[in-house]
């Protein structure tokens, strides 16, 4: 069967999935979807006798259907290899009552490497595909996470420069320091003076901007997207929660075709959804679990059908959750909504016009697969001590908002069926917030001190993302306003 994409929107269709990678977002600001969600076509008991990179290929080939296996087996051979310092790629931890799916041993120690390893070589493909001769520029907002991913993907990638944005005072330290010292001579910082969602809006707008794409193909460019706006990036997200149940079943923990929780720490809305793909491609979930933090926008919306943007943005020690406008939910609306564009189109101009929109009582049944809570930073820290008290395992302040919601979640609904936390983040990624919970007396260091203290008490290896970093040089240091970046894209690309 062939997958076929088109946009939320319903201004392009029949597009190739390598069309789609490389577009990254449609031309009617839409985002690309399958034209049905493809079913397993293997047994869960067959699934699970396959190590991490052969069932990537099972999952992808469902998807991305006009690569060839040979195309496809070398973007994921490429993708999940010594990079990653286990050789289960996400190897699952039971602590404390749960299932924790550590999503961050890749080489910027955050669950965004699971997808932005694959990413450049699918683009590549889908480029040489394609016979594209313009040369591809990653346009990125980030909160943090997936612009060091995507730079630590792309640098150095022949054809394609990438130029990410990023609030530059709404990420932690680490985060900052992990961007601003990244290699490759194609490869472009910018901190905006603004919040994550004012750099994800002035990327959506430089998209959407039809005569300025005219211009950036006059001078031989052309844009995609590494957010996970981007198909190619959502696609290999879905692998693992398959991964995670047959370790699990492998080992045990649960029965073939037993039931079980996700739990995901959620902000963008891009790592929910793919769980919810998987679920419809016939994983055995029951519970979707959306976790936010104060900027609880997702928590209101799941709990009442209304989304409204109009409220406080608030700075959290979970930086990469502080969203108030999550792309990917779009998707999910076009699947509640029954695959109808003029409703997506409505509520999405809703959105911009008036900053909320509700969906119908219909589209609210759609939701019943989704449970949503938030945790506050108080409860953050809480749910970060706990599980060290309990378990002697650290967990970071994002999947320590998952823990959180899954507590309240279990108080709820007495569900005692098994449950997977999506952990999102090395704890040495955000070594102040996670230690202060621990301890307040941490706070008299300073975030890279706290390094070498977070040792000292786990006693678990410092990653080399962090150790490359203390001794890196600082290479990129352009930040402008938030109403300039389409005049900071022009002035790195040397177009006028």
């Amino acid at each position: 069967m062939s997958v076929l994409y088109k946009s939320t929107r319903g201004g392009e269709s029949k597009i190739p999935a390598s069309m789609a990678i490389i577009k990254g977002l449609a031309c009617d600001g839409g985002l690309f979807v399958p034209n049905e969600i493809p079913k397993i076509d293997k047994s869960l008991k067959d699934l699970a006798k396959l190590d991490y990179k052969h069932l990537a290929y099972e999952i992808m080939k469902l998807y991305f259907t006009d690569f060839t296996e040979e195309e496809l087996t070398y973007c994921i051979n490429s993708a999940y290899d010594e990079k990653f310092d286990t050789k289960e790629i996400a190897p699952v931890v039971k602590k404390d009552g749960a299932y924790y799916l550590e999503l961050f041993h890749g080489s910027t120690i955050a669950f965004k490497d699971m997808a932005l390893s694959i990413l450049p070589y699918l683009m590549t493909t889908s480029a040489k595909k394609q016979n594209i001769d313009n040369e591809i520029v990653i346009l990125t907002a980030t909160s943090g996470d997936t612009g060091k991913a995507a730079l630590a993907g792309f640098s150095d990638v022949d054809g394609i420069k990438i130029i990410v944005f990023y609030p530059k005072d709404g990420v932690s330290p680490i985060q900052k320091h992990q961007m601003v010292t990244q290699k490759g001579d194609n490869t472009y910082v910018v901190g905006i003076e603004g919040n994550f969602d004012d750099a994800q809006n002035g990327v959506k707008d430089i998209f959407n901007n039809t005569e300025f794409g005219k211009k950036m193909a006059n001078n031989g460019y052309q844009f995609s997207s590494a957010n996970s706006i981007n198909i190619g990036r959502l696609i290999p997200q879905v692998v693992y929660y398959f991964y995670a149940y047959c370790n699990m079943y492998n080992s045990g923990d649960i029965d073939l075709g037993e039931k079980i929780n996700v739990v995901v720490p959620t902000g963008n809305f891009g790592n929910i959804l793919a769980a919810y793909y998987a679920k419809n491609m016939g994983l055995p979930i029951n519970k979707l679990i959306c976790a936010s933090n104060d900027n609880k926008v997702l928590y209101d919306f799941i709990n009442t059908g209304i989304y409204n943007k109009k409220r406080e943005f608030v700075l959290t020690i979970s930086p990469s959750m502080d969203i108030l406008i999550s792309s990917n939910l779009e998707r999910l609306l076009y699947n509640i909504a029954n695959n109808d564009e003029n409703v997506i189109s409505e509520l999405m101009g809703s959105l911009v016009t008036e900053g909320e929109y509700e969906i119908t009582d219909n589209m609210k049944k759609g939701l019943e697969d989704f449970y949503g809570n938030y945790a506050s930073m108080d409860e953050t820290c809480v749910a970060i001590k706990e599980v060290y008290d309990n378990s002697d395992y650290l967990i970071d302040s994002h999947t320590a908002v998952g823990s959180a919601v899954y507590k309240k979640y279990k108080n709820d609904t007495n569900d005692e069926a098994k449950t997977i936390i999506a952990s999102t983040a090395s704890p040495y990624k955000f070594t102040r917030s996670v230690m202060k919970a621990i301890d307040k007396s941490y706070d008299n260091y300073s975030d890279f001190d706290l390094i070498n203290k977070m040792y000292e008490l786990t006693k678990v290896e410092i990653p080399n993302a962090i150790k490359e970093i203390l001794e890196a040089k600082v290479r990129h240091t352009r930040t402008c306003h938030k109403d300039k970046m389409k005049e900071t894209v022009e002035n790195i690309l040397q177009i006028s």
